[in-house]
C-alpha cells in the first residue's frame, strides 16, 4: 500500500471455525476463529493460529474463546479483539497514516437483525468506516464461479463451521433458503460422542477435528479409502491411556445422523422451488462450498439422494471469501449487498 492509499479493502469472511480475509485479491489471513483472553486483565493474549493450541491446556487467568458460534457472535468483545488483531496483521506495511477501512463482511442468510447488527457494530469498533454485508450463500455461489445475476436458477450448499446454507439463487437474489447450525462443529462433536460411546475413550476437540479431516467420511464404502486414524487416549472409567484404531466407515456412521439434517434441508428447498428453477438447478448441478464439501463421499451421497448431479467448487475452503471479494469490487453495483 503506498504513500498516499487512505483507504483499504477488505473482504472478510468471518466464519465459525476461521476468519479469511483478502486484501488486494489476495488472501492475506487464514487464521482459526480463536482468541486467547488474560481474565484479569481482558486484554488479548494470542489470536487465531497461535491460540489454537491453547485449546483445553489454560489455567484459570487464560481463557480461550470462539467468538462465533453457529455462525452468530456470541461474544462482542471477543469478536472485535479478534478482528483488530487480524487486520492489524494486515496494516504492518501501511502508510504513515492511518488507513479508512471499507469492507464487505459474509453472514449466515438466517441472520436476525440482532446479529447482523453486532457484526456491523463489531467491524465499526475494529476500524470500519464502510461495511457492506453479504449472505454466505451468495458469497459461495460468486466464488464457486455461478452467475448469481444470471435469470436462470443456480443452487449452493455452503457447509460451514456452524452453519451449512443451502439457497437456490436467481436474478441476483436468493429465492429460497434454508439454514441449520449443523455443520462442520456439529460433526466435530459426533465424533467425540461416538468414540466416548462405542470405545470408551475421552478425545478433545482438536483431536476430533484432526480425524474428521484425515478420516472424516460421508458413505460407508470409498474407492480410495484412507488409511485408520490411531489415537491414545484416556479411558473414560479408568482415566489410564488405550490406544484406538478409528475406520473412514465408522466415521461416516458417526455422521449419519448430523448428515440425515443437511439431506432434509436440501429436500425442503428443492420442494418450495419453482418449477422452473428446479429445471435449472437439474440441469447445471448443485454446488458444494465450505470446509464441509472436503468430506469425502459427500457429493455422492448427496447426488444418490436427490438425482441430481453435485460440483465441488474450485478450493471450497475459500469459495466464500473469494466470493466475498468479488462483491467489495463490485459494491456499488450488486444489489443484493446490504448497507
Amino acid at each position: 500500500m503506498g504513500l498516499f492509499s487512505l483507504t483499504q479493502e477488505l473482504a472478510i469472511d468471518l466464519g465459525t471455525a476461521n476468519t479469511l480475509i483478502v486484501y488486494n485479491d489476495e488472501v492475506v489471513v487464514d487464521e482459526p476463529s480463536v482468541v486467547a483472553v488474560n481474565v484479569q486483565t481482558g486484554e488479548l493474549a494470542a489470536l487465531g493460529r497461535q491460540a489454537q493450541p491453547y485449546i483445553g491446556r489454560t489455567h484459570p487467568t487464560l481463557r480461550t474463546i470462539r467468538p462465533l458460534k453457529d455462525g452468530v457472535i456470541a461474544d462482542f468483545n471477543a469478536t472485535e479483539l479478534m478482528l483488530r488483531g487480524m487486520i492489524r496483521k494486515i496494516k504492518t506495511r501501511s502508510s504513515i497514516f492511518s488507513p479508512s477501512l471499507k469492507m464487505v463482511i459474509c453472514i449466515p442468510s438466517g441472520s436476525t437483525n440482532v446479529a447482523i447488527r453486532a457484526v456491523r457494530d463489531s467491524a465499526e469498533h475494529a476500524g470500519g468506516r464502510e461495511v457492506a454485508m453479504i449472505h454466505e450463500p451468495m458469497a459461495a455461489a460468486l466464488g464457486a464461479g455461478i452467475d448469481v445475476e444470471a435469470p436462470e436458477g443456480n443452487m449452493i450448499i455452503d457447509i460451514g463451521g456452524g452453519t451449512s446454507e443451502v439457497a437456490c439463487i436467481s436474478l441476483g437474489g436468493i429465492v429460497c433458503s434454508e439454514s441449520i447450525d449443523t455443520a462442520g462443529d456439529a460433526y466435530t462433536n459426533d465424533i467425540i460422542e461416538y468414540i466416548r460411546q462405542q470405545h470408551g475413550v475421552r478425545v478433545g476437540e482438536r483431536t476430533a477435528e484432526e480425524i474428521k479431516c484425515k478420516i472424516g467420511a460421508a458413505v460407508p464404502e470409498l474407492e480410495d479409502a484412507p488409511e485408520d486414524y490411531v489415537v491414545t487416549a484416556p479411558n473414560i472409567l479408568t482415566a489410564l491411556p488405550q490406544t484406538i484404531s478409528l475406520s473412514y466407515n465408522e466415521i461416516a456412521y458417526a455422521l449419519d445422523k448430523s448428515l440425515a439434517k443437511l439431506d432434509a434441508a436440501l429436500m425442503k428447498v428443492l420442494q418450495e422451488m419453482p418449477a422452473e428453477l428446479y429445471s435449472d438447478v437439474v440441469k447445471n448441478g448443485i454446488y458444494l462450498a465450505g470446509g464441509g464439501a472436503l468430506i469425502r463421499g459427500l457429493d455422492r451421497r448427496l447426488s444418490k439422494k436427490t438425482g441430481i448431479p453435485f460440483h465441488i467448487a474450485e478450493d471450497p475452503l475459500r469459495a466464500v471469501v473469494r466470493g466475498t471479494n468479488i462483491a467489495l469490487k463490485n459494491i456499488n453495483r450488486f444489489s443484493f449487498l446490504m448497507r
